[in-house]
């Protein structure tokens, strides 16, 4: 195969990424292709850096379109690519880019640059894409148009100069790739098990340095330092959440209106959630702990309903199970745990009906997890489509699972002020509540627990290497606990 010798690296204590991984997508590819349109060549449109408004400052360090990405694993703006669907060839596109780009920018890159870097041999100039198509002889070039089910944006497709003297169809190549990256080949397992691996070790590091007195922020940078300084990963994959107190309860905290700039206060649950990304592959995991290290009875009583519910997921998830299924499953658990603990009382089947399980976990279990945090096959044709039921209506995928897949498992458990009182004025749902272990359970937040894993032929394989059980976080942050109760078995990464 094509790109066997050639790999992608951030240095030797790093992770090399073959690009026998990009190539092996692209002959995949290919091959669903031959079947619905055997005439014709893919043409993806890579990135392109953006201007930070009206400035000459683009916004932070480029990263890759991921369509591209997956197909030819290029980390660099501007580029085209493309794939023969006859015959399986390569072609790679390339900026021609003027002379005094070398002084501000380094040196130009040739196309045998690229061709050595990327083991792609057909290298050429963005400007020779009319033409070069034009030998192919093909009677379409297939581009990327649909909708992303997670954002509801629309895929971009590829567009140049004399573009219009081809026949171009936009509608036949998206639920193809798409459906190609739902589940990962070996090649990117081993990818996805190191970004995770590098995302763990981040995540213990803070757990153990965080305390009453840091600020949220503090938490980030530490995570952003270790994944970079150990493991490579120049880019996260989403906005660091680290909520505090009753930040925890902000889903999405960390955005630019809420930008993880609280004290952090002694008694305060911290939910951190964070991920690195190495060669546009994602982790995504969050831990929940108590600032001092010490967790309250009420903290206890919240963590591990949640613990559980995630348990029972990882013990029940495997090839043919929905998907759908697995998200009743923890809630059910969750809701149980907390009409154990005085917060919910009647019938957890007439709970898990009227939709009460949205109140306290107002998202899905978790989402499909690759090149983007929120994986793409969500909801493609042909697939089961979202439930419209409350309590299910916000999963980002309704899926069957199957082997190879790589999801998120991330039950939930929050306080959030508007929920609580609406569900209080509610008459179907205030009969489950007790107002007064509610009230006291104001301005908690909230605890997610979030593992990464991989569906195999038998079950579940966490990736997740972080502190879990009550005991072991409490041992983890007093220092009973070090780093050999968690090595990576594979060693794909060593810190």
């Amino acid at each position: 195969m094509a790109g066997e010798g050639a790999v992608l690296s951030m240095g030797p204590h790093t992770l090399p990424v073959p690009t026998a991984l990009f190539a092996l997508n692209r002959q995949r590819l290919a091959d669903a292709l031959k079947k619905t349109a055997p005439d014709s060549v893919v043409l993806l449109q890579g990135g392109e850096e953006v201007s930070f408004y009206d400035t000459d400052t683009t916004y932070n360090v480029f990263r890759q379109e991921s369509y591209f990405m997956w197909a030819f694993g290029v980390t660099e703006a501007g580029c085209f690519g493309a794939v023969d669907v006859k015959t399986g060839e390569s072609y790679l596109f390339i900026p021609r880019l003027p002379e005094e780009y070398a002084v501000w920018m380094g040196p130009l890159p040739k196309t045998n640059d690229y061709a050595k870097k990327y083991d792609i041999k057909k290298v050429f100039y963005v400007d020779e894409l009319e033409v070069e198509l034009g030998r192919l002889q093909r009677a379409k070039i297939l581009t990327l148009k649909g909708v992303n089910s997670d954002s509801g944006l629309t895929a971009k497709p590829a567009t140049f100069e004399g573009i219009e003297k081809f026949s171009v169809d936009d509608e036949a190549l998206f639920p193809v790739i798409a459906s190609l990256r739902v589940c990962k080949t070996e090649l990117e397992i081993r990818v996805i098990k190191y970004v995770v691996a590098v995302s763990s070790y981040a995540h213990r590091q803070v757990m153990k340095q965080i305390r009453p007195g840091n600020y949220e922020y503090q938490g980030e940078s530490q995570f952003l330092n270790a994944c970079y300084e150990k493991g490579g990963c120049r880019h996260v994959s989403y906005t660091c959440i680290c909520g505090s107190g009753p930040n925890g309860a902000i889903l999405h905290y960390g955005h630019a209106g809420a930008p993880n700039d609280s004290p952090i206060k002694n008694g305060d649950m911290c939910l951190f959630d964070m991920g690195a990304n190495y060669f546009g592959y994602a982790a995504d995991i969050t831990c929940s702990f108590p600032a001092n290290g010490k967790f309250t009875a009420d903290q206890k009583l919240i963590y591990e309903a949640v613990l559980r519910a995630t348990l029972a997921v990882h013990s029940a998830a495997k090839p043919g199970v929905s998907w759908v299924d697995m998200h009743v499953l923890a809630n059910r658990v969750v809701l149980e745990d907390l009409k154990k603990g005085g917060l919910l009382k009647g019938s957890v089947d007439e709970m898990l009906e009227a939709g009460l399980s949205a109140v306290f976990q107002p998202h899905g279990l978790g989402h499909l997890l690759g090149l983007d945090v929120h994986d793409v096959g969500g909801y493609l044709p042909g697939q089961p489509q979202r439930p419209q039921q409350v309590g299910v209506n916000k999963l980002r995928t309704a899926r069957v699972l199957e082997k190879g897949m790589v999801l998120t498992v991330e039950p939930g458990c929050y306080f959030i002020d508007p929920l609580l009182d609406k569900a209080l004025a509610d008459p179907a749902l205030k009969k489950f509540l007790v107002p007064e272990a509610i009230e006291r359970f104001r301005n908690f937040g909230g605890v997610r627990i979030e593992d990464d894993v991989l569906i195999t032929e038998h079950g579940v394989e966490d990736l997740t290497k972080v502190p879990r059980t009550v005991q072991d976080i409490e041992g983890w942050m007093d220092g009973r606990l070090d780093e050999s109760q968690f090595r990576d078995p594979e060693r794909l990464f060593v810190f």
